[in-house]
């Protein structure tokens, strides 16, 4: 079973290095500097800029782009599946889990978009995938507002201090979409 192990920055080493994952997306902000993990090929290292924020960009912040979600779903659709992929973010609770579920919905779109949701909310309880990562996917991806809703309707993840991590498994495609 393909896995999509969500992170945060403080434990992508050891979330790499345990799920035998060779790939990840990075989604920090600009010019925030850290080391890939050895185990992740430079080659199948996704690293996007941008900040945790729901509105256009002001100042030095930089709101998620449909560029950016572009390069998920194309780097998605590259990604071999016979290791985990790791996706994180700073605190592994809003940006990486919306990268997660476009990710899942990239490599298999006949998912249904409420399981996919529910997923997420019984693979942790602290996930609140960014919303403007979500709206802009949603239509990237054809969704006609199902992922929106299906994001709307898990809510808020409970509070948390951002040292969670967890695995996102994709769907099992004799059950998607039943």
């Amino acid at each position: 079973m393909s896995l999509i192990v969500v992170s945060p920055l403080a434990r992508i080493a050891e979330m790499a290095v345990r799920h035998k994952a060779r790939e990840m997306i990075s989604l920090l902000a600009a010019n925030q500097d850290f080391h890939r993990p050895a185990v992740i090929q430079a080659s199948r290292h996704l690293k996007l800029g941008m900040n945790d924020i729901t509105f256009a960009g002001t100042g030095d912040l930089i709101a998620p782009q449909e560029a950016h979600v572009a390069e998920i779903i194309a780097f998605a659709r590259s990604w071999d599946q016979t290791a985990p992929l790791v996706v994180h973010c700073w605190m592994g609770v809003s940006r990486s889990p919306a990268a997660a579920m476009i990710v899942s919905l990239a490599v298999a779109p006949d998912d249904d978009d409420e399981a996919l949701a529910l997923r997420l909310r019984e693979a942790s309880p602290f996930a609140t995938p960014n919303s403007r990562l979500i709206e802009i996917a949603d239509g990237m991806l054809g969704r006609e507002g199902r992922l929106i809703k299906a994001v709307k309707a898990i809510g808020r993840g409970a509070d948390t201090d951002g040292n969670a991590p967890f695995a996102l498994a994709l769907p099992d495609m004799g059950q998607a979409g039943q």
